[in-house]
């Protein structure tokens, strides 16, 4: 079973202590063993951001909870981000190329799957 973490959110002024704590949370994120790759959007529309994460297993997940930066950063949330939304979801299936759109694959990384 593959997870996804999703961050939607609608940002504020960003400074140089969010690009630093974001680019560590990213690549130490991107560390873990069962991360399997991101997306990312923004509505140029609404001004709304997204981030995608999908993990192997709730237990990546759960590392990328419990590492020290993200909880600075969700502490200092409301200086950055003015309204969000997280969605922590099972993939139940994954439909024409299983990797379009994603980043920073791992290598020999199996595609998100159901």
């Amino acid at each position: 079973m593959t997870y996804t973490s999703t961050f939607i959110f609608a940002l504020r002024e960003l400074d140089e202590r969010f690009h630093a704590l974001n680019t560590e949370i990213a690549e130490r994120a991107r560390a873990i063993p069962g991360f399997l790759g991101e997306e990312s959007w923004h509505d140029d529309t609404s001004g709304l951001h997204s981030e995608v994460y999908y993990w192997a297993s709730e237990d990546a997940l759960r590392e990328l909870v419990a590492m020290d930066t993200h909880g600075i950063a969700k502490g200092l949330s409301d200086t950055w981000i003015a309204e969000y939304r997280v969605v922590i979801a099972e993939v139940h299936g994954v439909y024409g190329h299983p990797t379009l759109g994603l980043t920073h694959i791992p290598a020999g990384a199996p595609a998100p799957s159901a």
